[in-house]
């Protein structure tokens, strides 16, 4: 068997918390079966389809967390349609669109770059390197944001009056950050929200939203590799995973909706930069 049942279980954990803090799930899925010295090959084809599973797991329970916002956003994206128009009032039209906008520029570069750049970078040291580097990303953008005025509005109304359409081309650009293990979607992600004005919980919210669809066809795009003959060995394991890193995706969305009403990204910067510098020096000396 490519992967345990019981590394497959401690990679879901795993992969449901790092996907959603903005700590890295790809650089962390690299690193800790080196650090652990588990003999798991992550350039291997099994171990690329393995993931997939444990994305499309993260990417329901966003789609299950944000349902009533999904549900207003298709509304609203169906009054656009049919009006042939945004209205300037309607915010869940206007959000649609920004996300349907943000989406494009990451999809793109996902396919073109997502294979080269995962096989190039996919490798402890490189990992470790990009996961420090992630906190400079981190520390920027809190070092750069723009103050976030407090409004009565609700939170996607706000969101769509202080977005426009470059920010949100820029935002989901961001996001290909992540097919670099040790940079992190969400943290990206969350720093272009701040730097357009959103507030901390806007920004999450936002890149959580944001992140959903692009996870979502990524994962769709690579299931029939786990149907197929690179699913051998590797579906039980699978569905463990799975099911481990929607357990813990659910309790780190809730736990991160509310951590952002009042905290910053810095304690995350700051663990991404001592790790990543830590996890570098080992590997240079082992």
């Amino acid at each position: 068997m490519p992967i345990s049942y019981f590394h497959a279980a401690i990679l879901g954990l795993l992969q449901g918390v790092s996907e959603l803090f903005p700590v890295s799930s790809l650089g962390h899925t690299v690193i800790i079966p080196k650090l652990l010295g588990w003999n798991i090959h992550q350039n291997a084809p099994y171990f690329l389809t393995f993931l997939v599973a444990l994305h499309l797991a993260t990417a329901l329970v966003l789609l299950a967390f944000f349902w009533r916002d999904w549900v207003r956003i298709v509304k609203g994206i169906g009054r656009s349609l049919r009006d042939r128009e945004i209205a300037p009032d309607d915010a869940d039209a206007k959000l649609g669109w920004l996300l349907v906008v943000g989406t494009i520029p990451a999809g793109i570069l996902g396919l073109t770059l997502q294979d080269k750049l995962r096989s190039l970078f996919a490798s402890p040291q490189y990992a470790s390197i990009f996961l420090a580097l992630n906190a400079l990303v981190l520390f920027g953008a809190e070092l750069l944001r723009r103050r976030a005025p407090v409004t009565a509005e609700d939170d996607d109304e706000r969101i769509a009056r202080t977005v426009g359409w470059r920010d949100t081309t820029l935002v989901g650009a961001a996001q290909a950050l992540a097919l670099i293990p040790g940079f992190s979607r969400s943290g990206a992600s969350m720093g272009g929200g701040l730097l357009v004005g959103l507030s901390h919980k806007d920004a999450a919210r936002f890149a959580f939203l944001l992140a959903t669809p692009i996870i979502i066809a990524a994962a769709v795009l690579k299931l029939p590799d786990l149907a197929g003959s690179q699913g051998n060995g590797v579906r039980g394991p699978a569905a463990v995973g799975a099911a481990c890193s929607a357990v813990t995706a659910f309790l780190a969305v809730r736990f991160l909706m509310r951590y952002f009403e009042n905290n910053t990204l810095l304690p995350f910067a700051i663990y991404c930069a001592a790790a990543g510098t830590a996890a570098a020096i080992y590997f240079a000396v082992s």
